[in-house]
């Protein structure tokens, strides 16, 4: 519909135009125009929920391609329980939820569009009980069940599909002239390149989000711990332990790049309290996270 609306339009304006004006655009393409609406429809077009779970595949292969998880299957199966019962309590209980232990040191926790959600054993060893774990996947499944990180990678593709016309545009103009053909080809040619590489290796997920939909997650976050029956401070606990590690350790670098500070996380979350307090006298389930982890190495 909206790529019919757009083509709507251009014929309007087309058919507005007197001959002579239309002739005085010199070498009009109607091709290049049509195709030029198909890219912005293109890059303006939803993204269904079927897509949605094949792009979050196809990065989580490649993430597992350069970082395997952690080879304890115990620790796997027990967060993927951990992880597939509190996104039960989620708006979208019925995507293929996916937890799995990456086999870093680096302290981190992110989720892919489509269900997949990957913590470090870097993280899981800091944590002291099962509700800090589950606050940390809940805080994760928040993100895709707002579909915050297909909604980054929308807007990706319009200013991906807005820039490549401009450039095309820049191109033909430059080819025209005659001059500086293969420099423009080189130049645009490592831009596409770089672009490409950079969306697939670190994609929308390792970009930062906008803060407010971070705090937003961490709302929403232990509000599913707490659904799931788990001491919804759990999430604030282990905020409390990120703040108490430096920011300039490597191992925290990537986390501190793409949220934002344990402090001003916690500052918002303090402003929900009131909701979390409820349902504080529920359980941390300390002991069964510490047999688990007993055995990990």
């Amino acid at each position: 519909m909206k790529m019919m609306l757009i083509q709507i339009f251009l014929v309007f304006v087309l058919g507005t135009l007197p001959f002579s004006a239309e002739a005085q655009f010199g070498n009009f393409n109607l091709n290049k125009l049509i195709d030029t609406t198909k890219k912005l429809a293109e890059g303006t077009k939803d993204i269904t929920e079927a897509e949605e779970i094949s792009m979050g595949d196809g990065i989580a292969a490649m993430i597992l391609g350069a970082s395997p998880l952690h080879a304890d299957q115990n620790l796997q199966r027990y967060v993927n329980r951990v992880g597939r019962w509190v996104a039960s309590q989620s708006s979208r209980p019925d995507l293929p939820w996916t937890f799995g232990v990456i086999d870093t040191p680096t302290i981190n926790a992110f989720a892919l569009p489509g269900g997949k959600v990957f913590v470090s054993i870097g993280l899981v060893k800091r944590l002291n009980n099962e509700s800090e774990l589950a606050g940390v996947l809940a805080h994760e499944i928040a993100h895709v069940m707002q579909r915050h990180q297909v909604k980054a990678i929308q807007s990706a593709r319009t200013s991906s599909a807005v820039q490549g016309i401009a450039e095309s545009e820049a191109s033909d103009r430059i080819a025209r002239s005659g001059a500086g053909r293969n420099a423009l080809t080189g130049a645009l040619a490592n831009a596409a390149a770089g672009e490409a590489i950079d969306f697939v290796k670190n994609g929308a997920f390792l970009r930062p989000l906008d803060k407010a939909l971070e705090f937003e997650a961490d709302r929403i976050g232990a509000t599913l711990a707490a659904r799931a029956g788990y001491d919804p401070y759990g999430l604030v606990s282990a905020i409390q332990i990120l703040s108490g590690l430096k920011s300039e350790d490597s191992g925290m670098s990537l986390l501190m790049s793409t949220h934002p500070t344990p402090n001003n996380r916690l500052i918002e979350l303090e402003k929900f309290s009131a909701t979390l307090d409820k349902y504080s006298s529920q359980p941390q389930v300390t002991d069964r996270f510490a047999a688990v982890m007993a055995n990990v190495k």
